[in-house]
């Protein structure tokens, strides 16, 4: 029996209709992904399956005795209670039937009636399979360890303290925790880290037990976890078997076999409308059956297709960079008697699309606060060019009014509506107000709405368009890629891509950062910031091979005592403190070292060029179309180029540190 099955559901807010006949099933254990626009009702739908609102009509049914829970966009949690308290009551079920459990052994001690005897111990092996099926015998533990992966360290602190992220983390955690029969998880890896994400992947994926209906934008999460696709399209629901990858083949199938249905259709319409007005005459049977045919023809309206933000040429906008760009000497950042950043030295280029990747709180939000001038630092000092014009897409989304129109919102003042807005130019392409906005998708009763109303996806695109507007340069996005609709994610991607200025882009999704990053900046903790050239895969290899060569630390007896931390390799452009301290060398540098020292940095950028173009080689499809022969090269090639950028890293490190001895 399904765990929960809907049918022909309906639902409507004022004129707008986001569903209509649509139904569904969810079978124990199986795993659902639901994808959808932004505003195509997705959180509408969740929250009607979940019993949080009521359908305008239809009739949902679910298994007796299940539990369904949902993680909504904005969980709302008891303000006074704790992190522990509120995922102790997640299981609430399990203490019950354990309490009963221990009830009915009791009982079974003193019974003495034979029948009384059989109904306790049906009732205690029926318990015994439910305390099973939540979890076992011992649950109280996984409070602790849950909320503590999720990144909830203090978990006797009340939530109304909180940020919106960590009660959102608190929530997710408390979900698990109750297991319950069908999760429904509303965009469930927003203000995850990247560790976290991939926790939340592998568990939902390997070790939930339960149903799960999700809805997420990371493509990643979504090609491991889900079994099945739901696709809200115009107000009815498309499925489709197999994972996100098989969704994408059968969606284009789809759209091909339209596309193509369409032509012919249009084509026989043109033969049959030129018939008709070359004056047919209704004499016969088969010329009134042909009119009719035609007049039917006519009538079929075309397949619908969804509106897509519009954001090619927005480029154009962009001023032009000067020398300077954005550059960090020796800085180091010191908040609440922690180190977020030590020592970072960074010196941006033209062009350049840099990835920041790091833990929540490691510090990636305070070097885009550092750029912006927002936080000074502790020491060091960040220069910007004189012709660096930033814009900054921010996450919390706080300089934006809910009680301000989407139009007033974008435009920055109150009332800007009722003058029109002015006009943007974009290079040569002029837009009104309203012109622009509609090429985020809003038309012209969108950008009369007050911001209160909108999706968590409407309003990243109002944040996007504000953010787009004033020809800056260096664009500076904090997860921009958070409630955005896969349509609107591939028209970021796309611009990004085509951007003629800088990108700083603090993201955990790993199918955004491989499409867009040239660099990447990885937070690794105690400060320790490290720049990786090529993309998030490039990362990922160029990572594990470091922990490869990582020699296994040596046994000591001190427990208290730390393991050697694998060797780091950064980039021309990282002058972070080194995971592994050059040896110590009191003598000083030659004359022949210091123009050694002086030279460095070319041959490290001639070296990561190499690397960089040899990763592009190994990415290549062509690559591997050539036999294996080929294939080997280029991996031999691509060892060799790695293993110099780390000799040439490490020779820097080891003149550095007696030339700054010296100093």
């Amino acid at each position: 029996m399904s765990v929960l099955s809907a049918r022909d559901l309906s639902k409507s807010y004022g004129p707008r209709t986001l569903f209509s006949g649509l139904s569904l099933a969810i079978q124990p254990g199986e795993h659902v992904g639901l994808l959808g626009r932004n505003g195509a009702g997705k959180s509408s739908l969740l929250r009607v399956l979940a019993g949080l609102e009521p359908p305008d009509s239809g009739i949902i049914e679910r298994k007796r005795g299940a539990s369904i829970a949902l993680l909504s966009q904005t969980p709302v949690l008891a303000p006074e209670s704790t992190p522990r308290q509120i995922a102790e009551a997640g299981l609430s079920g399990w203490h019950a039937a354990r309490t009963r459990h221990d009830e009915v052994s009791a009982l079974l001690e003193r019974s003495g009636h034979e029948h009384e005897h059989d109904a306790l111990i049906a009732e205690q092996a029926q318990l015994a399979e439910t305390i099973e099926r939540l979890g076992g015998w011992d649950k109280s533990h996984r409070v602790v360890e849950m909320l503590e992966r999720f990144g909830v360290r203090e978990i006797d602190r009340v939530v109304g303290g909180m940020s919106g992220g960590e009660q959102r983390r608190v929530a997710l955690a408390a979900l698990l925790i109750a297991e319950p029969d069908l999760a429904i998880l509303d965009e469930p890896t927003n203000h995850l880290d990247l560790e976290t994400i991939e926790y939340l992947e592998d568990y939902l994926a390997e070790r939930f037990a339960g149903a799960v209906l999700l809805v997420t934008h990371d493509r990643y999460v979504l090609d491991a976890v889900a079994e099945r696709v739901l696709e809200l399209e115009h107000g009815n629901l498309l499925e489709f078997a197999g994972s996100y990858s098989d969704y994408l083949e059968h969606k284009a199938v789809l759209m091909a076999q339209a596309g193509r249905a369409e032509q012919n259709r249009q084509n026989h319409l043109r033969r049959e409308r030129a018939w008709l007005l070359r004056g047919a005459k209704a004499r016969t049977t088969k010329q009134k059956a042909r009119i009719k045919r035609a007049e039917e023809l006519m009538a079929v309206a075309a397949p619908r297709v969804d509106a897509r933000a519009e954001l090619a040429g927005l480029q154009a906008g962009a001023a032009q960079s000067g020398k300077t760009i954005i550059e960090l000497a020796s800085v180091s950042v010191e908040l609440g008697g922690r180190t977020l950043i030590d020592q970072l030295s960074l010196h941006m280029v033209p062009g350049e699309r840099m990835g920041i990747l790091g833990k929540n709180g490691a510090g990636k939000t305070t070097l885009l606060k550092l750029i912006t001038g927002e936080l000074a630092p502790t020491s060091g000092k960040v220069v910007l060019g004189t012709r660096t014009q930033l814009a900054y897409f921010d996450q919390a989304r706080i300089e934006l009014r809910d009680d301000w129109s989407v139009f007033d919102n974008v435009a920055g003042r109150h009332g800007a509506e009722r003058d029109g807005g002015g006009e943007v130019r974009f290079g040569a392409l002029t837009l009104t107000m309203r012109q622009y906005l509609e090429r985020f998708l809003f038309d012209g009763s969108k950008q009369r709405q007050p911001l209160g109303s909108l999706s968590g996806g409407e309003r990243a695109r109002v944040s996007l368009a504000k953010a787009l507007l004033g020809g800056a340069n260096v664009l500076l996005l904090d997860e921009p890629t958070n409630d955005l609709d896969f349509a609107t994610l591939g028209e970021l991607e796309d611009m990004l891509c085509d951007w003629p200025g800088c990108a700083i882009v603090v993201s955990h999704d790993r199918a955004f950062l491989n499409l867009v990053a040239t660099t990447m900046l990885v937070f690794e903790g105690d400060g320790v910031v490290v720049r990786y050239q090529g993309n998030y895969d490039s990362y990922r290899r160029l990572r594990d091979a470091v922990r490869d060569q990582a020699p296994e630390p040596a046994r000591r007896d001190d427990r208290t005592a730390k393991p050697a931390a694998a060797p780091a390799i950064p980039s021309v452009s990282s002058a972070t403190k080194p995971s592994a301290k050059p040896a110590a060398n009191d003598k000083p540098l030659s004359y022949a070292e210091r123009l050694e020292l002086d030279g460095i940095f070319e041959r490290i950028t001639a070296a990561e060029t190499k690397l960089a173009a040899l990763d592009a080689a190994l990415s290549d499809p062509t690559t591997y179309k050539q036999g294996p022969d080929a294939q080997r090269k280029a991996q031999v090639e691509h060892d060799r180029a790695r293993a110099e950028v780390a000799k040439l890293t490490a020779r820097w490190e080891a003149l550095e540190a007696r030339n700054r001895k010296k100093n």
